[in-house]
């Protein structure tokens, strides 16, 4: 009977099913114990340092940030296709070819925008 509970713990949707169940117990949970505060209009407001901002002022531009992440998504990848590729002289060829792409494809990336 053990064997049979153990091997059903080892699935992995099983597994899963009972991580997220977990999760959802400990999510109601924490919602039941945390301070009940009272609503008030400027509770969802932008709060920058004390000052009062207008909703232009507030809006942030993730462009920056996406196109750096992307740049370290690429390299990633990169290290991850050229570490698997077999050794050989035919493989370097490849990942030197592979590489120069990766290079065009951060130099695109990196570049200011005027």
């Amino acid at each position: 009977m053990a064997s049979i509970m153990l091997n059903l713990l080892r699935n992995p949707v099983i597994g899963g099913l009972l991580f997220l169940l977990f999760a959802a117990v400990l999510y109601w949970l924490g919602g039941r114990m945390q301070a009940q505060g009272t609503e008030s209009p400027g509770k969802h407001l932008p709060y920058a340092c004390g000052e009062d901002l207008s909703p232009d002022e507030s809006r942030l531009s993730y462009q920056r940030f996406f196109r750096l992440a992307l740049v370290f998504v690429v390299v990633h990848m990169a290290t991850l296709v050229v570490v698997l590729l077999p050794s050989g002289l035919d493989a370097r060829a490849l990942a030197t070819i592979y590489l120069v792409g990766v290079v065009i494809c951060v130099d695109i990336l990196t570049r200011r925008e005027e």
